[in-house]
């Protein structure tokens, strides 16, 4: 399967993301994609509360969305959006990806269930919980093309959602982001190394990158991961366009050579005070 990753610089205006996004997938789908993943908050990256709420819509009223359906529908591609601003109340929102078939219907939704909540020190603070509401369920999607477990970036941090995505039967993982500079510098490559090797899954992660309007900085690189953990594509920090195919023959192999899924057991803990 032919895949590509588009790595972002969204700004905080979605009309201009959305044009830029779609110029990207299209010179994908040019090069023979028939999978596209964009990052987390594909056309919108704004921080600030009060211009988040006046800028988004609702989910039947996104602009972006009924651009990038209509998008898939003209290439005929699936395109997965990592995720998308959704309002979901007047004073709330969703992190939501959509994966979107090539009739431009909408396949899956998934809205981020873990939220960033964190204090990075410096100054940078994190309260996804008082904007956001977070999802409850997870979702594998199985497709003519592949089986794609769908999460959001700091889902990343939890290995067991990734664990039962494949004992649902996903062999690709999404894990659209927009990580910090510092989180992406100590933990990115290792997290998502270490989900495609726990899982013997494909590993997709279309990243956010570089300094945006609102002044928050992303780490960029952009990984295709192999089911050995073995990376096969980094995009490094620019915005652009990667390309990857996945012999998704090789889910099988490895999960016959490392047969870990098979051997799950349900484990309970004593506490033991000595």
């Amino acid at each position: 399967m032919r895949a590509s990753l588009i790595q972002l610089t969204s700004g905080n205006e979605i009309a201009p993301n959305v044009e830029t996004v779609s110029s990207m997938v299209r010179e994908a789908a040019d090069q023979g994609a028939v999978f596209v993943t964009t990052p987390e908050t594909t056309h919108l990256m704004e921080m600030k509360r009060e211009r988040v709420l006046a800028k988004t819509f609702g989910e039947q009223d996104d602009p972006g969305l009924a651009a990038f359906r209509a998008l898939a529908a003209d290439l005929g591609i699936w395109l997965h959006i990592g995720s998308l601003i959704i309002k979901v109340s007047a004073d709330k929102l969703a992190n939501r990806s959509f994966l979107i078939s090539p009739k431009g219907e909408i396949a899956a939704r998934y809205d981020k269930v873990h939220l960033f909540d964190v204090e990075l020190g410096g100054g940078e603070s994190y309260r996804e919980s008082a904007l956001y509401q977070a999802g409850d369920a997870a979702f594998v999607a199985k497709t003519d093309q592949a089986n794609f477990g769908l999460s959001v970036c700091y889902d990343l941090r939890f290995p067991y959602l990734y664990r039962a995505l494949a004992h649902a039967g996903a062999n690709i993982l999404l894990v659209p982001s927009a990580f910090t500079q510092p989180t992406g510098e100590a933990h990115w490559h290792t997290l998502l190394q270490a989900r495609a090797i726990e899982t013997g899954c494909f590993v997709l992660a279309a990243a956010q990158t570089g300094m945006h309007a609102t002044g928050r900085s992303t780490f960029g690189h952009s990984l295709a991961i192999d089911p050995w953990g073995k990376i096969i594509a980094d995009a490094g920090t620019e915005p652009g366009v990667t390309m990857v195919d996945l012999e998704l023959n090789q889910v099988d192999k490895v999960r016959q050579q490392i047969p870990s899924l098979r051997h799950d057991r349900d484990i309970t803990v004593q506490k033991i005070n000595v």
